[in-house]
């Protein structure tokens, strides 16, 4: 299976299946010297555990990570990371009356035409459990990217029918559905609660806010800055969608209402006055915040009868029992972060080398 590395000198490959004996990733080009311990990540990867409330599935996994090579004495040697969570509450027979059926809204179908095999315990290599080398990896990204001064604020914009209002970003933690606003978060408690009861599920919008990110990266062709984001967060497996600043607004506006004006204060440092390209202009940052907007399917794995055919083409009807979200999008904010700041360290790491000026930096000094 190929397509599972994702990265040019930042570079990670996940590894892992659900309902196997764990899952990881191995981070290679993370530069050496930078603080590291299980805890930082560990802080990342409680985020996007089960079992943490209502509105997630029941599986219990602690989801403790282990540093295996790449750290010595709290520092990163600059050689790969490899990161391992063990599964510890796998319940495969959950999955036993789905065997050969193809689950509606999952990838059943293409994967067993594809491979003419698949693991239908959880998914497999398709589960949102992969995530977790994800965000195992994307920890050590914030980090590096937070040395540079570059902060990411990600939350849950809208559940269902419900969107916030208002914004206070010490709220986000506050509720167990991660939103900024907290009677949003009552009302779209009350919206789960009624997809919930007619066996139902709902999805979403995540949005992430990037500040501090310095104009300059990014390439302006095929390695666009907003292009390798939309690729990296499409990548998760309940997005269906991905929008940067003003996003399909744009496609109605006015050039006269959508262009960003420039200015520059008294000291030459420049900015723009909008930000409706949301921090990115022709593949590059501009140096405003970036800003970027998930869309997520609703959880396809519901209780209610569903139509679908067997292995051999025959009309079947389903009912998925086990332990499933009725939400996915609380716990995915953390991945989309994740994801973003992937991108992000992988592109000021790309860019290091834009100009012969950098590289005397570094090598004559």
């Amino acid at each position: 299976m190929a397509g599972s590395s994702y990265g040019t000198i930042f570079r990670i490959t996940t590894w892992g299946e659900s309902h196997g004996k764990g899952l990881g990733v191995v981070v290679d080009g993370c530069p050496a010297g930078l603080p590291l311990k299980a805890s930082d990540i560990q802080e990342y990867l409680n985020r996007r555990r089960p079992g943490r409330s209502r509105y997630s599935t029941q599986r219990t996994e602690n989801d403790l990570v282990e540093i295996l090579s790449g750290v010595f004495e709290g520092r990163t040697t600059g050689t790969p990371i490899s990161l391992m969570v063990r599964n510890t509450d796998q319940r495969s027979k959950d999955y036993s009356s789905i065997a050969g059926s193809y689950r509606p809204g999952h990838a059943d179908y293409g994967f067993d035409v594809k491979y003419g095999f698949r693991d239908y315990r959880g998914g497999g290599r398709s589960s949102g459990r992969e995530t977790i080398g994800r965000v195992a990896a994307g920890a050590i990204a914030c980090l590096l990217l937070r040395e540079l001064g570059i902060t990411l604020c990600t939350y849950t914009r809208s559940i269902g029918p419900v969107s916030i209002q208002t914004f206070d970003e010490n709220e986000i933690r506050n509720n167990h559905l991660n939103m900024p606003d907290a009677q949003a978060a009552e009302k779209a408690a009350a919206w789960l609660e009624e997809c919930m009861s007619k066996k139902n599920s709902s999805g979403g919008v995540i949005e992430c806010v990037v500040h501090g990110m310095p104009a300059g990266a990014g390439d302006p062709v095929f390695e666009k800055l907003d292009a390798n984001l939309a690729k990296a967060v499409m990548s998760i497996g309940a997005v269906k969608g991905v929008e940067i600043g003003d996003g399909f607004l744009a496609a109605s506006a006015t050039g006269q209402e959508n262009n960003d004006a420039f200015s520059a204060d008294g000291n030459g440092r420049i900015s723009t006055l909008t930000n409706h390209a949301g921090g990115i202009l022709g593949g590059i940052s501009n140096g405003s915040d970036i800003v970027l907007r998930a869309a997520v399917k609703p959880t396809p794995s519901i209780a209610s009868p569903q139509q679908t055919v067997t292995r051999e083409g025959k009309a079947a009807s389903i009912e998925i029992h086990g332990r499933h979200d009725p939400v996915i999008v609380p716990r995915a904010v953390v991945v989309v972060e994740s994801m973003t700041a992937l991108t992000l360290a992988d592109a000021l790491l790309v860019g290091m080398g834009s100009r012969l000026e950098n590289m005397k930096k570094i090598w004559l000094t």
